[in-house]
């Protein structure tokens, strides 16, 4: 079975610097060959989305919550999303400020709620920060979540004890609103958000980054090596497909 891979520190938050790249750019490390599977895998799943899209909002369990997800939103996939739903029941302590980078349905921010965290959860996606706003509430947190449409941290202020996300794996050029939660091009979005980590996370902050080797892994490691943030697995999934061991990792990073 193959497997399918792929601190500087300024300022008054203590900003983080890609060593002289605030933006790197991304150059796929992958061979071709896996970058056809992964395109292949893509469309397979983009086309289940939106047959499962076509039927409206639907009801979705995960995590002991209950999540109702429109059509221009991407739904959880319980055994994937419960590897970082883990790693947030494990870091969510009371009290503390919480950032939800790429929130869709809320679940992530919702399960830190529940730990007595302040949150704010945020999402480009405008569909997706109503859908978040209104699970909070189904179940039983909307009074410690606060949702916000914003492109990474454009409308985020201040400093986070712990900063989740999830984003999306693949480079790809998106389709359609429903087809960015998993497409983010040229990895905008995942370069951004390593730039300006550093200047949202408090001193003893934590954050937890979710990815997987289907998507270009190797990129997403670079980023994080040259964010001068110390890195850990905290939980992984494993699974084959088509003969490959496909990878889900949780991170935790810090300081």
């Amino acid at each position: 079975m193959a497997t399918f891979f792929g601190n500087i520190t300024t300022g008054r938050h203590r900003s983080l610097t890609f060593l002289g790249m605030s933006d790197p750019q991304h150059v796929p490390q992958l061979p071709q060959e896996e970058t056809d599977l992964i395109r292949a895998w893509h469309e397979l799943g983009y086309e289940t989305a939106r047959q499962e899209a076509a039927n409206g909002e639907r009801l979705v369990r995960c995590l002991g919550l209950d999540l109702m997800v429109p059509p221009e939103v991407l739904a959880p996939a319980p055994a994937v999303a419960e590897v970082l739903g883990r790693a947030v029941l494990s870091e969510a302590k009371r009290g503390r400020r919480v950032l939800d980078l790429g929130t869709g349905c809320g679940i992530n921010g919702i399960l830190a709620a529940g730990r007595g965290c302040e949150v704010v959860a945020v999402d480009i996606n405008p569909h997706a920060v109503a859908a978040a706003a209104a699970n909070a509430v189904r179940n039983g947190v909307g009074e410690r979540f606060r949702a916000l449409e914003s492109d990474v941290f454009s409308a985020v202020e201040g400093t986070f004890d712990l900063i989740v996300c999830s984003p999306p794996f693949r480079w790809f050029t998106p389709r359609d609103q429903l087809e960015a939660a998993t497409t983010d091009e040229g990895y905008r979005m995942l370069r951004n958000m390593f730039a300006s980590i550093g200047d949202h996370l408090a001193p003893q902050g934590r954050f937890l980054f979710f990815f997987g080797s289907s998507g270009d892994l190797a990129f997403a490691r670079t980023l994080m090596d040259r964010s001068g943030l110390r890195r850990t697995v905290v939980d992984r999934l494993e699974r084959e497909r088509d003969g490959r061991l496909v990878e889900y990792i949780a991170y935790r990073l810090s300081r």
